[in-house]
């Protein structure tokens, strides 16, 4: 009897009721597959621009929330900044919203904008190097070929030859190059431009308002000592960050400020439970339609820590097999919404382990649940 896989044997035993198992378990985790994906696309997709900033510590204003709530501050205090010992240069970075008129149906669509100086090495796009040059042109912009088809077939166009020529906050631009960013879920699209075209775009601004300072220091300095000096001295109308503190300045935003991050997360327990009671109405029947078997196994002195165990089986083995179908259409699902939507959503080794061990937690606590009524038969149940 202890090499018969009876588990196995129990659930195969009505293959309808198994495949209606799968099915549920299987719907669960796509459920918090896709849930734990379009949380991770959302932080990753607001941090985009953040990681291609090139700099070691970053000063924005301490009235600043996010990219797309930023205050401006001085660009005094990012030159106050070079006065420490270990900064080797500084970078000021104007950012902005801006209608952008599709040059092809004539709709508008607000759309990123950042300038910068153009002697500075700011962004890691190599194609902003290439086009130094001519974005000195005022009307001259370059254009992110990752945006939504919203705001028209620019980057085709113009990888054709053609030339593209729009407006952007009521002022004539010209695309001289395409750069690749991607939209996030605070805005479809970019457009990079020189800080005197961006104080042509928005001419309520001044040169001397900034919304992010970036700060290159010298090989070999100490980046949180330099910070400390910095935060001690500069008044506190001003932060300063690590770049990694950038970024998570950013993600905590989304996080804790906003009720996206909530609702993700709302998703993945909402796919836990039902999952869960999905197994615990199978384990159950399973147990109620075999109680008499069990009651002569207990009879045959088999205890109930061996039955239980059987429960527990099952139990295991319909997560592992749920898992799987599961897994794999979520692989599909993904790159179905990364295409549809842009968004930086794909598989990672970490989230399929986590997602496997939910799943089995949560066939597991189902089983724990559903053992309570095996404790109940007793062998008199035969007669």
């Amino acid at each position: 009897m202890a090499n018969t896989p009876l588990a196995w044997l129990q659930l195969t035993r009505e293959k309808i009721r198994l495949v209606i198992a799968l099915s549920g378990i299987a719907f669960a985790v796509i459920l918090m597959f896709m849930q734990l994906g379009f949380q991770a696309s959302l932080y990753d997709s607001t941090t985009r621009l953040h990681e291609s900033l090139q700099a070691d510590l970053v000063l924005i204003s301490a009235r600043s929330k996010s990219l797309g709530y930023m205050n401006t501050f001085s660009w005094r205090r990012l030159y106050q900044v070079l006065s420490f010992d270990g900064v080797a240069s500084i970078s000021p970075v104007y950012v902005g919203f801006r209608d952008w008129r599709n040059p092809y149906n004539g709709n508008f669509r607000a759309i990123y904008v950042y300038g910068f100086q153009l002697g500075d090495s700011v962004f890691k796009f190599p194609e902003v190097a290439q086009n130094i040059d001519k974005l000195k042109l005022n009307e001259n912009i370059l254009f992110d070929r990752a945006s939504r088809l919203e705001y028209g077939p620019v980057a085709k166009e113009f990888e054709q030859g053609k030339a593209i020529v729009t407006e952007v906050g009521g002022k004539r631009t010209n695309v001289i190059g395409l750069f690749t960013l991607g939209p996030s879920f605070g805005a479809d699209g970019n457009i990079i431009i020189s800080d005197l075209n961006f104080l042509r775009l928005f001419p309520d601004r001044k040169l001397g308002e900034i919304e992010i300072g970036l700060i290159k220091l010298k090989p070999h300095a100490d980046a949180q000592n330099i910070q400390k000096q910095i935060r001690a001295s500069l008044p506190k109308d001003v932060r300063v960050l690590t770049h990694q503190g950038f970024v998570d300045f950013e993600k905590r935003y989304w996080q804790t400020s906003t009720s996206i991050g909530f609702i993700f997360t709302l998703g993945v327990g909402m796919g836990f439970i039902v999952g869960t009671v999905i197994v615990y109405q199978i384990l159950y029947s399973d147990v109620i339609d075999h109680l008499s078997e069990y009651a002569t196994l207990k009879a045959m002195g088999y205890s109930d820590r061996y039955l239980e165990f059987v429960v527990f089986q099952e139990a295991l083995i319909l997560s592992t097999l749920g898992y799987i179908p599961g897994f794999a259409l979520s692989l599909g699902l993904y790159d179905l919404t990364k295409n549809a939507t842009l968004l930086p959503i794909a598989m990672k080794f970490d989230r399929a382990l986590i997602v496997l061990i939910l799943t089995i937690v949560m066939c597991s606590i189902s089983g724990f649940i559903a053992v309570r009524r095996l404790r109940k038969a007793d062998p008199a149940d035969l007669f």
